[in-house]
């Protein structure tokens, strides 16, 4: 008898801390990814959506959307970290490093940095930090995330617990604007808002006012488009109430697509400080979001400044604002939690 060829992914006994995980299937972009990307999304960013205008930013041509990249890179790390996860539960610590543009080829790798048994004895958390590279080996993004993983066998032991020191915040100076990007002639008109950094304060909210509901089919398409394996996104058999997961990449996508109305001109996400996928999404649920202003910081590339934003993305029935309750939890309507830096014209 043949010994068996399929995979059932790796269960939270088979990671230790300083492995090193090249993940299968590298993917050259084309423009239809950015195409399916504004399909699925009400995705309306100038630098992303014209050539033309990137080209009056400096760059040589519209990249691909940044969440695409990130998508794209997250999705080769699924089969071997995360297929047999429970919930995908946060980020820390990423930077897009270089834009994307069609005709780049991504492959990702892994390295495990913590992992720490659950109390049930059934699961565990995983720390991975994952590297996004091109053609070239250059890394375009990398990013620090965590994810509840199944145990495989529930006898095997408990190892030692790590659990990686994470900063808060990517430092302002840590940042990087893409080569040659200028706003010094940014064109408002075109970019669909008059809204300069300046314009906005520190501690200041925005209601993005739009709502989108989700559809079973737009998340599947989006999970198979960046070849997401996950089984709680694919599988209604897999969890006990026979509902598959919306992937928590759909949903960063809508709220930061939402984000647009009231924020037009963060243009770029340069940097990825902490996120948190607060509750479930299931389709039928129904999207909206708004944003807190958390810092501002001038950049070194002329006419560009970064602003730090807080997304958040709620379901039906919440109070606009309204976060977390008495006990410091988040309340049940409240999806995502999502600290990011983007560049903005000062």
């Amino acid at each position: 008898m043949k010994a068996a060829k399929t995979n059932s992914g790796r269960f939270f006994e088979d990671y230790h801390v300083g492995q090193v995980i090249r993940h299968a299937v590298p993917r050259t972009v084309s423009g239809g990814e950015r195409a399916l990307y504004h399909a699925l999304y009400p995705a309306r960013g100038a630098l992303y959506s014209s050539d033309t205008f990137a080209q009056g930013c400096g760059l040589k041509a519209s990249p691909i959307d940044d969440l695409a990249a990130f998508h794209l890179v997250f999705g080769k790390t699924v089969p071997d970290v995360s297929i047999n996860a429970v919930a995908n539960l946060g980020y820390a610590q990423g930077r897009w490093l270089l834009p994307v543009y069609a005709g780049d080829t991504l492959r990702a790798e892994s390295e495990v940095i913590g992992v720490k048994q659950n109390s049930n004895g059934k699961s565990g958390v995983v720390y991975v930090r994952t590297r996004g590279m091109n053609q070239r080996d250059e890394i375009v993004l990398d990013y620090v995330r965590w994810v509840m993983v199944r145990k495989g066998n529930l006898d095997a032991p408990a190892p030692e617990p790590v659990v990686p020191q994470l900063s808060e915040a990517v430092a302002v100076e840590d940042l990087v604007c893409p080569a040659g990007l200028d706003f010094s002639a940014y064109d408002f008109d075109l970019s669909g808002e008059p809204h300069r950094m300046a314009d906005y304060d520190i501690g200041e909210k925005i209601d993005h006012v739009d709502g989108v509901t989700i559809e079973e089919a737009e998340h599947m398409i989006a999970t198979r488009l960046w070849q997401n394996t996950a089984k709680v996104h694919f599988d209604a058999t897999f969890r006990e109430d026979g509902k598959r997961l919306i992937y928590g990449g759909h949903v960063i996508s809508l709220a930061r697509a939402l984000s647009f109305n009231g924020l037009s001109n963060a243009q770029m996400i340069v940097a990825l400080n902490g996120g948190a996928h607060a509750n479930p999404c299931f389709a039928g649920d129904t999207i909206t979001a708004w944003s807190e202003v958390l810092d501002k910081a001038p950049t070194g590339a002329p006419g560009v400044g970064a602003i730090r934003l807080r997304l958040v993305a709620v379901k039906q029935g919440a109070d606009l604002f309204a976060l977390k309750g008495e006990d410091g939890k988040y309340r049940p309507e409240v999806l995502l939690d999502l600290d990011y830096w983007a560049l903005m014209p000062l």
